[in-house]
């Protein structure tokens, strides 16, 4: 009898899964294994809602083997260790997994190759797992990656995607491989209280209703704050809950202008995959410098302050900001504004707030987390980094009549229409009656800051 393991990391999920695919063509029976690493609660990552959401990611999972005849098996400890000592349990000849880019898993991996070398059992490496396309497929000439999405994008829509594969039917695990007690969501304290429900079931289920009728209208809606119609798919991308090979592919079929807009942002993910895989300093360090010399943490840490709670006196912004405390999500419209507003106005540096989104976000990962950030902070791919979101323009033009702010600032609900983007302008009777804050900086203020700091005057 022979035996693989297959290694979940960030691709929880049965369908569309080449490791486990490759495992179950390659063995007789296959160790589904899953590994609660310490590195990345010591890293600062292990953040409630992406701890509660992985419970549900791991107990679908499980559920989903044992209707096949199989079972995942959890285990916690340094991943070299518990994987090693899985391969010596129960006799396995190959361990699959799929390839990332972050510095963690390029040391996961190279620990694994090294401890499982030595006692004689292969390390499967599978692409086009967490990514549609791989990260280093597509390179201009003379570059090992593209640092401009667009060229990028002309690129990777002619590669030709692999066929999604079918969930297995049958999954056989041998006996005798201890596993500890799954996670449990109802174990987490301090998560969000709209967090979603996690797991490849819930997120299929999502795409499914999602694409029937979000889909089409996507190019016209995704901007749309109060409108909500965006896909909401970001966490299970995350986790690999659902394949964006899949995805990709489940869009072009339904085509139209709006699976081409959804296509687009699948391929954003990929763009910053692969700056990320060729540049990974770029996870903590400016991936373009423009020798910014932000505000002293220290002094601006009531500005900072107001800004996480949701208090700046722009009700965009704190609608934003609530809005994310609330769900552990954050429409990407907001997400822009609010990382625009930190930095180019109040002039704080970008991984502060990019800190404050990894402590919240379901979906935050250091690929697209610090990657986005950099971006709006222009520091990053962006080739207009001196471009500045103005929050009283942003507002009125992606929440024209105010629903979206009187949703998350309920100290505003009974302003009416775009009234409720300038409170300051009401009169002062009224605007005593809110118990809401005036504006934390005036934005000519805070543009003049700005400029003066990168030598714009």
């Amino acid at each position: 009898m022979t035996v693989a393991v297959v290694l979940f990391t960030s691709d929880l999920r049965l369908h569309d899964h080449p490791p486990l695919h490759a495992a179950l063509k390659a063995a007789d029976k296959v160790v589904p294994l899953f590994v609660l690493d310490p590195g990345i609660r010591a890293a600062g990552f292990d953040a409630p809602n992406r701890r509660a959401f992985l419970a549900d990611c791991l107990g679908d999972l499980d559920a989903s083997l044992r209707r096949r005849g199989g079972r995942l098996v959890v285990r916690a400890g340094p991943a070299f260790r518990e994987v090693r000592a899985v391969a010596a349990e129960c006799g396995a000849t190959e361990v699959h997994m799929a390839a990332g880019v972050t510095a963690y898993a390029h040391r996961r991996e190279e620990r694994l190759r090294e401890e499982l070398g030595g006692s004689g059992v292969a390390l499967r490496v599978h692409e086009t797992v967490i990514t549609a396309v791989a990260p280093g497929a597509v390179t201009p000439s003379g570059s090992d990656h593209f640092a401009v999405f667009t060229p990028y994008f002309r690129r990777w829509s002619q590669e030709s995607l692999r066929k999604p594969l079918a969930a297995p039917r049958t999954v056989r695990v041998p006996d005798g491989v201890r596993g500890e007690r799954l996670p449990d969501r109802a174990d987490v304290s301090g998560t969000s209280p709209g967090l979603p429900t996690g797991g490849e079931t819930a997120g299929r289920d999502r795409f499914s209703r999602w694409s029937r009728s979000g889909l089409s209208r996507y190019e016209d809606q995704h901007d749309d704050l109060a409108g909500d119609a965006t896909s909401r798919l970001s966490p299970y991308l995350h986790f690999g809950a659902l394949s964006p090979v899949e995805l990709v592919h489940r869009a072009r079929r339904h085509g139209g202008p709006g699976a081409e807009a959804f296509v687009r942002q699948v391929c954003w993910r990929d763009f910053h995959h692969q700056v990320l895989a060729a540049r990974p300093q770029a996870s903590g360090k400016d991936y373009r410098t423009r020798h910014d010399q932000w505000r002293d943490e220290n002094d601006a840490a009531e500005d900072i302050a107001a800004w996480r709670d949701g208090r700046t006196g722009y009700p965009i912004v704190d609608a934003a900001m609530r809005q994310l405390r609330h769900e552990g999500w954050m429409h990407n419209r907001a997400r822009l504004l609010v990382a625009s507003f930190l930095t180019k106005t109040l002039y704080v540096d970008w991984r502060i707030g990019a800190r404050h989104f990894l402590d919240l976000l379901v979906d935050g990962d250091i690929v697209n987390n610090q990657l986005n950030w950099q971006w709006v902070a222009g520091t990053g791919t962006d080739t207009r980094p001196h471009r500045v979101l103005n929050p009283l323009l942003q507002a009125k033009r992606f929440d024209p009549d105010g629903a979206y702010v009187r949703r998350w600032v309920l100290e505003l609900t009974s302003v009416d229409g775009r009234q409720v983007h300038e409170p300051w302008r009401l009169p002062p009777a009224e605007r005593e009656e809110l118990d809401y804050p005036g504006p934390l900086i005036d934005l000519t203020d805070g543009l003049a800051r700005f400029k003066h700091a990168r030598g714009r005057d």
